[in-house]
């Protein structure tokens, strides 16, 4: 029996008695088929260090610590950790911080692996709520996290995936893709889930480019523009710029020359 078995879900929830929390975002996966898939895609073996941000009570966490070197999930919810102690108790290659994974030194708990050096992965049912957030927080950090296999809604994940000329694309697109190249791998029904989301999700597999995407000078203006860019689709290119740098003599030379050689 694994923990995702959804009768194994529901003993270990009335054992702890354990109540969701909507402000945490928190949906647990009763399929274990999908978490199968799930690390199938990521290629974990024993070779890979992985993290994983919002573990639950291990479902996800189980099938990573068979394969993985070592697991370091990532729980905001104290009444958890207990939970996850007893739930994983078989398996001495995870480690759980309770811990907020926005706030944390994740370089210092990285260093705390035993072999630091193997390439890292992130693999995760991250919280609907507080996703892209996350995700570019570990994106930026400066971590060459090599593989990012994350959970999220269907709809954040076209976003992110999606290619210019599409609807879905916009900056977040361009943020993420100027680092990783991402791709959705499959889509996950919300009936699989404890309690039900309202919305299907998907399954984003995201690589780490060699270089980035393109090559600019200032990487905080290039991320300006682009959010700038898209921030009224219906307004054009020139009204949004003005609209979000300001519309004085100095930014319109600026803008002009720099849409000139674009």
């Amino acid at each position: 029996m694994r923990i995702a078995d959804y009768s194994v879900t529901k003993a270990v929830l009335e054992r702890h008695g354990f109540t969701f929390k909507k402000s945490f975002g928190q949906n647990f996966l009763t399929d274990t088929n999908i978490l199968q898939k799930i690390v199938d895609t990521a290629e974990i073996d024993d070779q890979v260090n992985v993290i994983e941000i919002g573990p639950g009570i291990g479902a996800l966490t189980e099938f990573l610590a068979e394969r993985a070197a070592q697991v370091m999930a990532f729980e905001i919810d104290h009444r958890l950790v207990p939970i996850l102690a007893d739930t994983l108790r078989d398996f001495d290659n995870v480690t759980v911080v309770n811990e907020d994974i926005l706030k944390v030194d994740l370089a210092q708990h990285i260093q705390s692996f035993k072999n630091p050096d193997l390439p890292i992965k992130v693999v995760a049912n991250l919280p609907y709520y507080i996703t892209t957030p996350i995700l570019m927080h570990l994106i930026e950090s400066g971590i060459p996290f090599s593989e990012f296999v994350v959970m999220m809604q269907k709809e954040v994940a076209d976003r992110i995936s999606a290619q210019p000329n599409t609807k879905a694309y916009g900056s977040l697109s361009i943020a993420v893709q100027y680092y990783m190249t991402a791709k959705v791998a499959f889509i996950v029904p919300r009936t699989v889930f404890v309690p039900a989301p309202n919305v299907d999700s998907a399954i984003l597999k995201m690589v780490r480019r060699p270089e980035p995407a393109v090559a600019v000078k200032d990487e905080q203006f290039f991320f300006k523009v682009s959010k700038a860019s898209f921030t009224h689709r219906r307004k054009t290119l020139w009204n949004n710029l003005t609209g979000y740098f300001g519309k004085t003599d100095e930014v319109k030379e600026k803008l002009t020359k720099a849409l000139d050689q674009a």
